[in-house]
């Protein structure tokens, strides 16, 4: 038998509610402000993203699904935000109005270990805002992130924010950590060995037990706690503060939050349930103000976050599946078939028996459905009329078929 891969899952008919659930709640608390749906190629050029998502991230170093078609290397993407900015940039959104406010939703690919919550094959939906540099996007963005999960019932979240400053800034911090870990490098993790040549700000991201208890050294906690963010990008900083109090939305400051990601400036953020265990963030994000630059557009800013549509749907409770409207009981297969799409073109779901069985087994099966049985047998057909019954009260009528 041929099974699904590792790292996938069928999303099955008893399941899908709930993606229609995450689905229409992001249309209508994002069309509400006025973000519009954008769909992408699910693969794209490889340098896309090798020059988009950084080649010193483990997405780009040992995640990414990429393949070779008429001596071109091609990836199925692995994050979207890559993939809109490239499309923002080919189909000359720079010369809409600003800004320009895109939302999505779909497959992602990765070569990961599967966990709870994490697939190979996996879906987010996202939200991406170009061109505004004002804190005020930022604000905008973690506030719409924060109604979408409140659109799904979620309320118990947790939102770290932190500030990583412009080019300048983190060139200097980065540089500190360098200088700062220069003498643990050889008790780093292979990966914080890479990360420390090609993007030392990484290495805070490190979930390795014990590059954590290297990071809680005196000095080291000096140098990452340090002010080092210019006036503009803390003016920046304190106005996206000053934002959150407005719209009530309480967060916390996490100077160890650099994301995962090398194309963020600035903002980053991360918000969290209480009800997952360890693996515990649901949507992250933050600004991106280099990357339509680096990509070949004009210098734009951005700011978005992503969510991971798995995590969400273990976060949600079950939608209840509801009955159909009716099921049409008959042993005149032409007659059902005639009944049940008279019922549907009125706007019913309706179902009927394809195999025409007996009257018994038709109800049971009705009863088990609908909430209503369409009755069609000898005597209806000879006097031009149908029997309904109310399976939840067992009330029933014989009508005429023009009163149905």
């Amino acid at each position: 038998m041929i099974k699904a891969q590792k790292g996938t899952k069928d999303i099955l008919p008893a399941e899908v509610d709930n993606w229609h659930k995450m689905e229409e709640a992001a249309l209508d608390v994002f069309s509400k402000a006025n973000f519009r749906e954008i769909r992408t190629p699910i693969f794209e050029a490889t340098e896309l993203f090798a020059r988009g998502v950084g080649d010193s991230t483990d997405i780009v170093n040992k995640e990414m699904y990429t393949f070779e078609k008429s001596e071109r290397s091609l990836t199925l993407r692995p994050e979207n935000t890559a993939g809109v900015v490239r499309a923002y940039i080919e189909n000359g959104f720079s010369r809409l109005p600003q800004p320009v406010k895109l939302w999505y939703k779909g497959p992602m690919f990765r070569y990961e270990r599967p966990q709870a919550g994490r697939q190979r094959q996996f879906h987010q939906v996202g939200v991406e805002m170009f061109g505004v540099y004002e804190a005020s996007a930022d604000a905008e963005c973690i506030n719409l992130a924060v109604k979408y999960l409140n659109a799904l019932g979620l309320n118990d979240l947790e939102i770290e924010l932190n500030s990583l400053g412009c080019k300048d800034c983190r060139d200097k911090y980065r540089t500190a950590i360098k200088e700062v870990l220069k003498n643990e490098l050889p008790e780093l993790c292979d990966d914080c060995k890479y990360r420390y040549e090609k993007n030392p700000l990484r290495i805070l991201d490190c979930k390795n037990e014990s590059c954590k208890k290297i990071f809680e050294k005196k000095e080291i906690q000096e140098v990452i706690y340090s002010d080092y963010i210019c006036d503009e990008c803390k003016s920046h900083f304190e106005e996206l503060k000053g934002y959150l109090h407005v719209l009530k939305i309480p967060y916390k400051i996490n100077k160890l939050l650099v994301r995962g990601l090398d194309y963020y400036n600035r903002t980053v953020f991360e918000i969290k349930s209480n009800n997952l265990g360890s693996q515990n963030a649901v949507c992250g994000g933050g600004r991106y103000d280099s990357l339509v630059e680096t990509l070949g557009g004009a210098p734009t800013p951005a700011v978005g976050w992503a969510m991971g549509m798995e995590r969400l749907n273990s976060l949600i409770p079950p939608v209840v599946q509801k009955n159909i409207d009716a099921f049409v009981i008959s042993e005149n297969m032409a007659e059902a078939l005639k009944l049940t799409q008279e019922l549907r073109d009125k706007g019913k779901s309706v179902e009927f028996d394809y195999g025409a069985r007996k009257f018994k087994k038709q109800l049971d099966k009705a009863a088990k459905t609908a909430n209503y049985a369409y009755i069609l047998l000898e005597d209806e057909l000879k006097n031009n009329t149908v029997t309904v019954k109310n399976l939840l009260t067992s009330e029933q009528k014989t009508l005429r078929r023009s009163e149905i």
